[in-house]
């Protein structure tokens, strides 16, 4: 998936789906974290195993509160524009 940019905006949209975060609990806040939009640790594992399959990115801790919401945004468009075979 080169060129394509992974946003906050597609980050909620994949919460709404996946971990049920209601529409009016999203932000535009990069530095917002799991616990400030309402989301917990199940949330979190299902958005990492979302990660991992659509688009190959691991989030290599379990803790919801280790990240923030931009961190989490960064890693994923880190890992899609990274060129094939560079690991």
């Amino acid at each position: 998936m080169p060129g394509t940019t992974f946003t906050l905006d597609d980050l909620m949209a994949l919460l709404t789906a996946k971990a049920g975060l209601p529409g009016t609990a999203h932000t535009t806040d990069p530095d917002a974290r799991f616990e400030d939009i309402g989301l917990d640790s199940l949330a979190f594992l299902s958005m990492q195993t979302e990660l991992q399959d659509r688009y190959g990115v691991e989030m290599p801790d379990d803790s919801p509160g280790r990240y923030t919401l931009g961190e989490i945004v960064d890693t994923v468009n880190g890992a899609v524009q990274r060129p094939a075979g560079m690991a």
